[in-house]
């Protein structure tokens, strides 16, 4: 009786698991941004309408550097209750047309207390009180006067700048990309997220100052620089598309399912140090630059990562989809699809449809669509292999 040596067989090699960024780049798994375009349109909608409204009725809270007013620097010691106290002070004074006066502290040594206009009366009068709290002399506190019509100055600039940078980001895209829709949709996909910051701020009653015109600035790049890392993938899955199997919208939602955890995650890591911003000079400073600067930028980069994705992509397929070359396009995958569906005629028929804009192609295989590969579309059925006797295959 012998015995039988069997071969040490080989482990086998785990099958190691696709990560979902990995799943979503090749399509295996992907959500259609695209055909959903009425659900975000509505939600947009809702928030412009909410914004617009604050605007109209609450209107902004603008800054001393603004709409003009008195500003007093003191040299004190900064402590927990330095604000608190010199609040108090200018406002038992119950000046006229004072509500909305700013205490705030300038490094360690130095409190700051800006007002509405005053009379030369009610200037030393808050001298006085200022002077009181921080114990110094009242000609040892600075005064100086900001009028009104400087900040109308800053206010027209900045507008003007805006309007030039609108154009010439416009311009840029257009030339970058050669498509012309490309930088409407950027331009719109800009102006949303504008508008919504603008209401959050006049809906909260954050007082715009010069850091909140800062923060505004940084996210209008910050909304570019997302929605054109989108536009670069679609204008490389939509390269030479009247030769491809597909339509424009498929192949601008496999582009945005494609960069979909690359927004994602710069957006995360841009928020979180700008939350730890917004916390800080909202909760623990109360006031200053920081509260202004840091709400802009959180409300901005979410609302950019948002448009760049919702807004912009489905505006881009939709303008696309009404041009002639893809509708042409979107007719010629319906005939291939039509004969491919009359050749397999015995197989049980899958139709689909393709949203374009507010229309709906007419039914298109999935073939068509990249759900089926191409090479099967003309095959046609199947040939079963032939039988022959076994007399005849003796021979």
């Amino acid at each position: 009786m012998t015995d039988q040596i069997t071969e040490p067989q080989a482990p086998e090699t785990p099958v190691r698991k696709q990560s979902i960024a990995h799943r979503l780049y090749t399509g295996d798994i992907s959500y259609d941004f695209v055909g959903h375009w009425r659900r975000w349109y509505t939600i947009s909608g809702v928030l412009l309408l909410i914004s617009l409204a604050a605007l109209a009725f609450r209107g902004l809270n603008w800054g001393i550097e603004f709409r003009g007013g008195a500003d007093f620097q003191a040299p004190i010691t900064v402590t927990a209750n330095t604000v608190e106290d010199v609040r108090s002070a200018v406002k038992a004074l119950n000046l006229p047309s004072q509500d909305d006066i700013t205490v705030t502290t300038v490094g360690s040594n130095t409190v700051r207390v800006q007002t509405q206009p005053l009379t030369e009366t009610e200037v030393t009068q808050v001298k006085t009180a200022i002077a009181d709290v921080s114990g110094i002399q009242p000609d040892d506190v600075a005064y100086s006067l900001i009028g009104a019509s400087w900040g109308q100055q800053i206010t027209t600039q900045a507008t003007i700048a805006l309007v030039v940078f609108l154009v010439l980001v416009m311009g840029l895209i257009w030339a970058y990309f050669r498509e012309f829709k490309m930088s409407v949709a950027a331009i719109l996909a800009l102006l949303h997220d504008l508008v919504i910051t603008v209401g959050v701020y006049a809906l909260i009653g954050f007082t715009v100052t010069p850091a909140t015109m800062i923060g505004v600035l940084t996210i209008l790049g910050y909304s570019l620089y997302d929605t054109v890392v989108v536009f670069d993938k679609i204008r490389e899955n939509t390269h030479d598309i009247t030769n491809s199997r597909h339509t424009y919208s498929y192949q601008a939602n496999a582009a945005v399912n494609q960069v979909l955890v690359r927004s994602l995650n710069t957006t995360i890591i841009g928020v979180l140090p700008v939350a730890a911003i917004l916390f800080t000079g909202a909760f623990i400073l109360g006031t200053g630059p920081l509260k202004d600067l840091g709400l802009a930028l959180f409300v901005g980069m979410i609302a950019g990562a948002y448009s760049s994705i919702f807004i912009a992509t489905p505006v881009l397929a939709q303008m696309r989809e009404l041009d002639p070359d893809m509708a042409e396009h979107r007719e010629r995958l319906q005939r291939r699809a039509a004969r491919a569906a009359e050749k397999s005629a015995h197989k049980p028929k899958t139709v689909s449809t393709v949203s374009v804009g507010d229309a709906t192609a007419a039914s298109i295989d999935p073939a068509t669509l990249g759900l089926v590969p191409a090479k099967d579309l003309d095959a046609g059925p199947r040939k079963q292999p032939s039988r022959h006797p076994r007399s005849r295959r003796k021979k």
